[in-house]
């Protein structure tokens, strides 16, 4: 899955922008499948962790790396071009 990936930064922030918990992570980016081209000079796409949010729903470390995992997948998911509906099939939503 990692393999395919270019031009994309990961990041962590403590909350998404309205302060809110119920966002864990988000893709921000167009996916392969909707690109024309890529080229020189674009700015990468990004995958953000948010770190307050998944602290929240874990209760230990063990948690929290199973919640990141799962995280990283979704998003990296729609990087590819999978979306909500899709990964919910997949048990990944």
């Amino acid at each position: 899955m990692v393999e395919g990936l270019e031009n994309l930064v990961f990041v962590t922030e403590d909350r998404p922008a309205d302060g809110s918990l119920d966002l864990l992570g988000l893709y921000e980016g167009t996916a392969l499948t909707d690109r024309d081209h890529y080229g020189f000079g674009e700015l990468p796409d990004r995958i953000v962790l948010y770190r307050e949010p998944l602290l929240a729903i874990t209760e230990n470390l063990d948690e929290l790396r199973d919640e990141i995992h799962v995280t990283l997948v979704h998003e990296i998911a729609h990087y590819y071009g999978i979306d909500d509906d899709q990964l919910h099939e997949l048990g990944w939503a």
